[in-house]
């Protein structure tokens, strides 16, 4: 009998996120820090829409670039939000959560052998969402001593002639890492120098600590009609399971998206689609309560791995934090396990986001402090034992 599988498919390693998951989901008064998902409940006037659509009857196909009035409502964010303009008609795509978005933006733009610059540590799925398309992946190492930030020097050392596309996994999973103005800057003028494309995804974009907001790269001069700006729901709005995200991009890529998804996907959820025109509405208050609680957390935590003696650079973006462990003499696969095993909290191995994640653990703070003092107890405790004070 001949392989039914494809050679490319059979290359591919599952997600390492997934793996803590699947453990702990069984396992007995386990804690997971494990996951990056939002424990608020969607907010209820989101909820409400999604109810009232069903009331309605509104169970049907929308347009396969998704719903007018929330394509309409996307462009009125992006427009207020990030001081971008995007015709909702011709370069907005709503897609099925940001990850389809990032796979059909690379299934429209690459020819095989296409190389994708991408910098690492990053989102688990942009790696092999490359290789599914026919280009080749291109590694920059990001470093703890830039703050795990992008530098034009690190991008020029990795362009060859079939460089094609640039990943801007900013703000930054797992790191936390996030990208200001001037270092934006100094990327964009090797990215036009090049003549690179760019896809940007800011899924986390709302998610941003301290006095600077977010700023995109496609809005810097010269950069909107060269950028994919991927971005969703999941995040901002505690909508993950609505799967619901979007793509904007200039309308020769867009149109080229547009295929791919009608062939896949048909149209986003209908349901999901009327309630994210709330969201993206009215659901700026949700946004700034939810971010608030976020920076809460995310300062106990730094606090709580200062106490317990784990180096950990600040992160200002997402709900990420990324603590080395190098000290231990461990890996990061080894570390987690035993931590596991031993007082039953997942966290995620560095190395489950590229191999330079390697001494660095992942662990969210997207739960409550409840569960986050508990959890960092046992963590706290774990510590002593492998620093022999236990």
């Amino acid at each position: 009998m001949r392989n039914p599988l494809s050679d490319v498919i059979t290359t591919i390693e599952p997600s390492g996120i997934r793996k803590f998951f699947d453990i702990v989901s069984e396992m007995k008064d386990a804690i997971s820090l494990g996951v990056g998902e939002p424990d608020f409940d969607t907010p209820w006037h989101i909820r409400e829409e999604g109810i009232y659509s069903l009331e309605k009857g509104r169970t049907f196909y929308t347009s396969n670039s998704g719903l007018k009035e929330l394509r309409t409502e996307i462009a009125n964010y992006l427009q207020r939000r990030c001081g971008l303009t995007y015709n909702p008609d011709k370069e907005l795509l709503v897609t099925v959560g940001g990850s389809e978005a990032i796979d059909i933006a690379l299934r429209a733009m690459l020819n095989p052998g296409d190389e994708v610059l991408i910098p690492q540590p990053s989102f688990v799925s942009y790696l092999p969402c490359t290789v599914l398309a026919g280009g080749k992946p291109v590694i920059i190492e990001l470093e703890e001593n830039d703050q795990f930030r992008l530098t034009a020097e690190k991008l020029r050392e990795k362009i060859t002639d079939k460089s094609k596309i640039l990943i801007m996994p900013f703000p930054n999973n797992p790191t936390g890492a996030v990208m200001r103005r001037e270092d934006l800057e100094a990327v964009a003028e090797v990215i036009l120098e090049h003549d690179l494309f760019v896809l940007s995804d800011e899924i986390y974009c709302e998610l941003t600590f301290g006095s600077e907001r977010h700023v995109s790269i496609a809005s810097l001069p010269g950069m909107q009609e060269r950028t994919v700006l991927i971005n969703g729901f999941s995040k901002s709005y505690a909508m993950t399971g609505w799967r619901l995200g979007y793509a904007a991009a200039p309308h020769v890529i867009q149109e080229q998206m547009l295929k791919i998804h009608q062939f896949a996907i048909m149209c986003a959820p209908t349901t999901s689609q009327y309630a994210a025109v709330s969201a993206v509405r009215d659901g700026d208050g949700d946004v700034e309560m939810m971010r608030e609680s976020y920076d809460q957390r995310r300062r106990f935590v730094l606090h709580a791995f200062e106490e317990m003696g784990l180096s950990c650079f600040e992160p200002n973006g997402a709900f990420y934090a990324f603590p080395s462990i190098k000290r231990f003499g461990m890996t990061s696969e080894e570390f987690a396990n035993r931590f596991l095993q031993e007082e039953k909290v997942a966290v995620v191995p560095g190395t489950a986001f590229g191999a330079c994640g390697e001494g660095f653990l992942r662990v969210s703070y997207a739960y409550s402090l409840k569960s986050l003092k508990e959890a960092l107890g046992r963590m706290e405790r774990f510590v002593k034992r492998l620093d022999g004070k236990a």
